[in-house]
Protein backbone atom coordinates (compact mmCIF):
# COMPACT_ATOMS: atom_id res chain seq x y z
CA UNK A 1 0.00 0.00 0.00
CA UNK A 2 1.37 3.41 -0.97
CA UNK A 3 1.83 5.95 1.81
CA UNK A 4 -0.77 8.24 0.26
CA UNK A 5 -3.29 5.37 0.34
CA UNK A 6 -2.99 4.72 4.07
CA UNK A 7 -6.08 5.18 6.19
CA UNK A 8 -6.36 8.11 8.55
CA UNK A 9 -4.85 7.40 11.96
CA UNK A 10 -7.27 6.37 14.70
CA UNK A 11 -6.24 9.38 16.78
CA UNK A 12 -5.88 12.74 15.04
CA UNK A 13 -2.20 13.79 15.25
CA UNK A 14 -1.43 16.78 17.47
CA UNK A 15 0.66 18.23 14.66
CA UNK A 16 -2.28 18.42 12.20
CA UNK A 17 -4.73 21.27 11.71
CA UNK A 18 -7.56 21.66 9.18
CA UNK A 19 -8.94 25.08 8.18
CA UNK A 20 -11.85 25.85 5.84
CA UNK A 21 -11.80 29.28 4.20
CA UNK A 22 -15.31 30.29 3.17
CA UNK A 23 -17.05 27.83 0.89
CA UNK A 24 -13.80 26.31 -0.33
CA UNK A 25 -14.38 24.31 -3.48
CA UNK A 26 -18.17 24.65 -3.70
CA UNK A 27 -19.49 25.26 -7.21
CA UNK A 28 -20.39 28.90 -7.79
CA UNK A 29 -23.73 29.00 -9.64
CA UNK A 30 -23.19 32.46 -11.10
CA UNK A 31 -19.69 31.69 -12.34
CA UNK A 32 -20.81 28.48 -14.02
CA UNK A 33 -23.86 30.11 -15.63
CA UNK A 34 -21.82 32.99 -17.06
CA UNK A 35 -19.37 30.49 -18.54
CA UNK A 36 -22.13 28.43 -20.15
CA UNK A 37 -23.87 31.49 -21.61
CA UNK A 38 -20.78 32.89 -23.31
CA UNK A 39 -19.41 31.93 -26.73
CA UNK A 40 -17.49 29.66 -26.71
CA UNK A 41 -18.86 27.98 -23.59
CA UNK A 42 -16.50 27.17 -20.74
CA UNK A 43 -16.42 26.02 -17.10
CA UNK A 44 -13.47 26.62 -14.79
CA UNK A 45 -11.21 23.57 -14.37
CA UNK A 46 -11.30 24.02 -10.59
CA UNK A 47 -14.81 22.54 -10.65
CA UNK A 48 -13.46 19.25 -12.02
CA UNK A 49 -12.13 18.41 -8.55
CA UNK A 50 -14.95 17.20 -6.35
CA UNK A 51 -14.29 14.00 -4.37
CA UNK A 52 -14.96 11.78 -7.39
CA UNK A 53 -13.01 14.04 -9.74
CA UNK A 54 -10.00 14.00 -7.42
CA UNK A 55 -10.20 10.21 -7.22
CA UNK A 56 -10.28 9.93 -11.01
CA UNK A 57 -7.38 12.36 -11.42
CA UNK A 58 -5.29 10.26 -9.03
CA UNK A 59 -6.14 7.25 -11.23
CA UNK A 60 -5.04 9.17 -14.34
CA UNK A 61 -1.67 9.77 -12.71
CA UNK A 62 -1.08 6.01 -12.41
CA UNK A 63 -1.49 5.28 -16.12
CA UNK A 64 1.34 4.54 -18.53
CA UNK A 65 -0.01 7.15 -20.94
CA UNK A 66 0.13 10.00 -18.43
CA UNK A 67 3.88 10.66 -18.30
CA UNK A 68 3.97 13.92 -16.23
CA UNK A 69 3.48 12.38 -12.78
CA UNK A 70 6.11 9.66 -12.96
CA UNK A 71 8.56 11.92 -14.83
CA UNK A 72 8.28 14.68 -12.24
CA UNK A 73 8.47 12.20 -9.37
CA UNK A 74 11.66 10.80 -10.87
CA UNK A 75 13.22 14.26 -10.75
CA UNK A 76 12.28 14.73 -7.08
CA UNK A 77 13.52 11.26 -6.17
CA UNK A 78 16.91 11.79 -7.81
CA UNK A 79 17.40 15.47 -7.01
CA UNK A 80 15.86 15.90 -3.55
CA UNK A 81 19.20 16.68 -1.90
CA UNK A 82 20.15 19.23 -4.56
CA UNK A 83 16.74 20.91 -4.36
CA UNK A 84 17.00 21.07 -0.55
CA UNK A 85 20.45 22.61 -0.80
CA UNK A 86 18.98 25.46 -2.81
CA UNK A 87 16.04 26.01 -0.47
CA UNK A 88 17.54 25.45 2.98
CA UNK A 89 15.98 23.91 6.13
CA UNK A 90 13.47 25.21 8.70
CA UNK A 91 11.18 26.84 6.14
CA UNK A 92 7.41 26.98 5.72
CA UNK A 93 6.44 24.95 2.65
CA UNK A 94 3.18 26.08 1.02
CA UNK A 95 1.80 23.70 -1.60
CA UNK A 96 -1.06 24.68 -3.86
CA UNK A 97 -3.14 21.78 -5.16
CA UNK A 98 -1.43 19.01 -3.15
CA UNK A 99 -3.97 16.30 -3.99
CA UNK A 100 -2.89 13.20 -2.07
CA UNK A 101 0.29 14.98 -0.84
CA UNK A 102 2.46 12.25 -2.34
CA UNK A 103 4.95 14.53 -4.11
CA UNK A 104 5.95 16.56 -1.06
CA UNK A 105 6.78 13.26 0.66
CA UNK A 106 9.66 12.83 -1.79
CA UNK A 107 11.29 16.02 -0.50
CA UNK A 108 10.44 16.31 3.19
CA UNK A 109 13.32 14.33 4.66
CA UNK A 110 15.80 16.45 2.72
CA UNK A 111 14.00 19.79 3.08
CA UNK A 112 13.26 19.41 6.82
CA UNK A 113 10.82 22.34 6.97
CA UNK A 114 9.18 23.58 10.17
CA UNK A 115 5.70 23.70 8.69
CA UNK A 116 3.86 22.28 5.70
CA UNK A 117 0.71 24.03 4.45
CA UNK A 118 -1.40 22.30 1.80
CA UNK A 119 -4.01 24.47 0.06
CA UNK A 120 -6.68 22.79 -2.07
CA UNK A 121 -10.30 23.17 -3.16
CA UNK A 122 -11.00 19.53 -2.27
CA UNK A 123 -11.79 19.18 1.44
CA UNK A 124 -12.09 15.40 1.08
CA UNK A 125 -8.53 15.02 -0.21
CA UNK A 126 -7.13 17.31 2.48
CA UNK A 127 -8.96 15.48 5.26
CA UNK A 128 -7.75 12.14 3.92
CA UNK A 129 -4.13 12.97 3.18
CA UNK A 130 -3.31 15.58 5.81
CA UNK A 131 -3.63 13.48 8.99
CA UNK A 132 -1.66 10.65 7.40
CA UNK A 133 1.17 13.01 6.43
CA UNK A 134 1.22 14.41 9.96
CA UNK A 135 1.31 10.93 11.48
CA UNK A 136 4.13 9.82 9.19
CA UNK A 137 6.20 12.96 9.88
CA UNK A 138 5.59 13.72 13.58
CA UNK A 139 8.34 16.38 13.62
CA UNK A 140 6.44 18.44 11.04
CA UNK A 141 3.57 20.86 11.65
CA UNK A 142 0.94 20.07 9.00
CA UNK A 143 -1.86 22.48 8.10
CA UNK A 144 -4.51 21.66 5.48
CA UNK A 145 -6.42 24.68 4.19
CA UNK A 146 -9.51 24.24 2.03
CA UNK A 147 -10.20 27.33 -0.02
CA UNK A 148 -9.87 29.10 -3.33
CA UNK A 149 -6.68 28.48 -5.22
CA UNK A 150 -3.74 30.81 -4.85
CA UNK A 151 -2.35 33.46 -2.51
CA UNK A 152 -4.91 35.57 -0.65
CA UNK A 153 -5.34 37.76 2.40
CA UNK A 154 -7.49 35.03 3.96
CA UNK A 155 -4.64 32.55 3.54
CA UNK A 156 -2.04 35.00 4.84
CA UNK A 157 -3.49 35.05 8.35
CA UNK A 158 -2.76 31.33 8.78
CA UNK A 159 0.83 31.34 7.56
CA UNK A 160 3.71 31.33 10.07
CA UNK A 161 5.56 34.62 10.23
CA UNK A 162 8.93 33.46 11.55
CA UNK A 163 10.34 31.27 8.76
CA UNK A 164 11.38 31.52 5.14
CA UNK A 165 8.42 30.83 2.89
CA UNK A 166 8.82 28.37 0.04
CA UNK A 167 6.01 27.70 -2.43
CA UNK A 168 5.74 24.17 -3.82
CA UNK A 169 3.73 24.08 -7.05
CA UNK A 170 4.20 20.68 -8.71
CA UNK A 171 2.30 18.81 -11.39
CA UNK A 172 2.57 21.56 -14.00
CA UNK A 173 -0.59 23.07 -12.52
CA UNK A 174 0.82 26.41 -13.64
CA UNK A 175 -0.01 25.19 -17.16
CA UNK A 176 -3.74 25.28 -16.35
CA UNK A 177 -3.58 29.09 -16.26
CA UNK A 178 -3.73 31.28 -19.32
CA UNK A 179 -0.25 32.85 -19.70
CA UNK A 180 -1.36 36.26 -18.39
CA UNK A 181 -3.17 34.64 -15.46
CA UNK A 182 -0.08 32.48 -14.79
CA UNK A 183 2.04 35.60 -14.56
CA UNK A 184 -0.50 37.22 -12.23
CA UNK A 185 -0.52 34.10 -10.05
CA UNK A 186 3.27 34.09 -9.88
CA UNK A 187 3.29 37.79 -9.02
CA UNK A 188 0.83 37.14 -6.18
CA UNK A 189 3.03 34.28 -5.07
CA UNK A 190 6.04 36.58 -4.96
CA UNK A 191 4.18 39.06 -2.76
CA UNK A 192 3.09 36.28 -0.38
CA UNK A 193 6.58 34.78 -0.12
CA UNK A 194 8.33 38.05 0.63
CA UNK A 195 11.84 39.21 -0.18
CA UNK A 196 13.48 36.05 1.17
CA UNK A 197 11.06 33.65 -0.50
CA UNK A 198 11.60 30.81 -2.92
CA UNK A 199 9.49 28.51 -5.08
CA UNK A 200 9.77 24.99 -6.48
CA UNK A 201 7.66 24.82 -9.63
CA UNK A 202 7.02 21.80 -11.84
CA UNK A 203 6.50 22.68 -15.51
CA UNK A 204 5.52 20.37 -18.36
CA UNK A 205 7.72 21.08 -21.38
CA UNK A 206 6.90 20.95 -25.07
CA UNK A 207 7.28 17.52 -26.69
CA UNK A 208 5.97 15.37 -29.58
CA UNK A 209 2.26 15.84 -30.28
CA UNK A 210 1.55 12.10 -30.23
CA UNK A 211 2.84 11.84 -26.67
CA UNK A 212 0.57 14.68 -25.54
CA UNK A 213 -2.53 13.41 -27.32
CA UNK A 214 -2.12 9.95 -25.79
CA UNK A 215 -1.52 11.35 -22.31
CA UNK A 216 -4.86 13.17 -22.29
CA UNK A 217 -6.81 10.32 -23.92
CA UNK A 218 -5.62 7.41 -21.79
CA UNK A 219 -6.74 3.95 -23.00
CA UNK A 220 -8.25 3.16 -19.60
CA UNK A 221 -10.75 6.01 -20.03
CA UNK A 222 -9.99 7.75 -16.74
CA UNK A 223 -9.58 11.18 -18.38
CA UNK A 224 -12.89 10.74 -20.20
CA UNK A 225 -14.61 9.87 -16.91
CA UNK A 226 -12.85 12.76 -15.15
CA UNK A 227 -14.11 15.25 -17.72
CA UNK A 228 -17.69 13.91 -17.84
CA UNK A 229 -17.86 13.83 -14.04
CA UNK A 230 -18.08 17.63 -14.19
CA UNK A 231 -21.60 17.27 -15.60
CA UNK A 232 -22.58 14.90 -12.81
CA UNK A 233 -21.33 17.45 -10.28
CA UNK A 234 -23.28 20.30 -11.89
CA UNK A 235 -26.41 18.16 -11.81
CA UNK A 236 -25.91 17.31 -8.14
CA UNK A 237 -24.87 20.71 -6.81
CA UNK A 238 -26.67 23.15 -9.12
CA UNK A 239 -29.80 21.21 -10.04
CA UNK A 240 -28.84 20.98 -13.71
CA UNK A 241 -30.09 18.18 -15.97
CA UNK A 242 -27.08 17.32 -18.15
CA UNK A 243 -27.25 13.86 -19.74
CA UNK A 244 -23.67 12.50 -19.92
CA UNK A 245 -24.68 10.23 -22.81
CA UNK A 246 -25.23 13.33 -24.95
CA UNK A 247 -21.68 14.58 -24.50
CA UNK A 248 -18.29 13.13 -25.35
CA UNK A 249 -14.79 13.83 -24.09
CA UNK A 250 -12.34 15.50 -26.47
CA UNK A 251 -8.73 16.41 -25.74
CA UNK A 252 -6.07 17.44 -28.25
CA UNK A 253 -2.88 19.47 -28.55
CA UNK A 254 -3.36 22.89 -30.11
CA UNK A 255 0.03 23.37 -31.77
CA UNK A 256 -0.61 27.00 -32.68
CA UNK A 257 -1.21 28.00 -29.04
CA UNK A 258 1.08 25.41 -27.42
CA UNK A 259 -1.52 23.88 -25.14
CA UNK A 260 -3.60 20.75 -24.65
CA UNK A 261 -7.29 21.62 -24.67
CA UNK A 262 -9.99 19.53 -22.99
CA UNK A 263 -13.63 19.85 -24.05
CA UNK A 264 -17.03 18.26 -23.58
CA UNK A 265 -18.70 18.02 -26.98
CA UNK A 266 -22.47 18.01 -27.45
CA UNK A 267 -23.26 15.13 -29.80
CA UNK A 268 -26.75 16.45 -30.64
CA UNK A 269 -28.73 19.68 -30.60
CA UNK A 270 -30.10 19.95 -27.08
CA UNK A 271 -31.23 22.17 -24.25
CA UNK A 272 -29.94 21.83 -20.70
CA UNK A 273 -31.60 23.33 -17.66
CA UNK A 274 -29.49 24.87 -14.93
CA UNK A 275 -31.60 26.33 -12.16
CA UNK A 276 -34.25 28.47 -13.83
CA UNK A 277 -32.09 29.01 -16.91
CA UNK A 278 -31.86 27.09 -20.16
CA UNK A 279 -28.61 26.61 -22.07
CA UNK A 280 -28.78 25.70 -25.77
CA UNK A 281 -26.24 23.46 -27.51
CA UNK A 282 -25.74 22.91 -31.21
CA UNK A 283 -24.34 19.58 -32.47
CA UNK A 284 -20.56 19.70 -32.04
CA UNK A 285 -20.64 22.71 -29.71
CA UNK A 286 -18.30 22.31 -26.77
CA UNK A 287 -17.80 23.25 -23.15
CA UNK A 288 -14.12 24.12 -22.77
CA UNK A 289 -13.17 22.60 -19.40
CA UNK A 290 -9.37 22.83 -19.14
CA UNK A 291 -6.14 23.95 -20.78
CA UNK A 292 -2.68 22.59 -20.12
CA UNK A 293 -0.07 24.94 -21.55
CA UNK A 294 3.31 23.44 -22.43
CA UNK A 295 6.33 25.66 -21.97
CA UNK A 296 9.87 25.85 -23.25
CA UNK A 297 12.53 26.37 -20.61
CA UNK A 298 13.23 29.90 -21.83
CA UNK A 299 9.53 30.68 -22.04
CA UNK A 300 8.88 29.82 -18.41
CA UNK A 301 12.02 31.59 -17.23
CA UNK A 302 10.77 34.75 -18.95
CA UNK A 303 7.35 34.41 -17.33
CA UNK A 304 8.95 33.95 -13.89
CA UNK A 305 11.23 36.94 -14.42
CA UNK A 306 8.28 39.20 -15.25
CA UNK A 307 6.70 38.11 -11.95
CA UNK A 308 9.83 38.95 -9.96
CA UNK A 309 11.58 35.57 -9.74
CA UNK A 310 15.06 34.50 -10.79
CA UNK A 311 16.01 30.90 -11.56
CA UNK A 312 18.44 29.38 -9.04
CA UNK A 313 18.50 25.86 -10.50
CA UNK A 314 16.77 23.93 -13.24
CA UNK A 315 16.29 20.17 -13.21
CA UNK A 316 14.91 17.95 -15.94
CA UNK A 317 14.68 14.30 -16.96
CA UNK A 318 16.87 12.60 -19.57
CA UNK A 319 14.33 13.24 -22.34
CA UNK A 320 13.76 16.87 -21.39
CA UNK A 321 10.02 16.30 -21.05
CA UNK A 322 9.49 17.93 -17.67
CA UNK A 323 11.24 20.73 -15.78
CA UNK A 324 11.52 21.58 -12.10
CA UNK A 325 12.51 25.19 -11.49
CA UNK A 326 13.90 26.37 -8.16
CA UNK A 327 13.13 30.09 -8.10
CA UNK A 328 14.22 32.86 -5.74
CA UNK A 329 12.47 36.18 -5.27
CA UNK A 330 14.56 38.85 -7.01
Amino acid sequence: MKSSEKKNPDVMPDNFRFVALGDGGDVDFGEVLVGLQQTPKSVSPKFLYDARGSELFNAICTTEAYYPTRTERGIYESQAAAIAAEVGPESTIIEFGPGDMSKIRLLLEQLRPQTYVGVDVSAAQLEDAGPVLAADFPWLEVMAICGDFGPSQMLEQYLPQNARRVAFFPGSTIGNFEPQAAQQFMHGLRDMLGSNGAAIVGVDLQKPVAVLDTAYNDPQGYTRAFNLNLLTRLNRELGADFDERRFRHKAYYNEQLGRVEMHLVSVIEQQVRIGEHTVHFQPGETIHTENSWKYTRDGFEQLAAKAGFGVQRFFTDERGWFGVFVLAVD
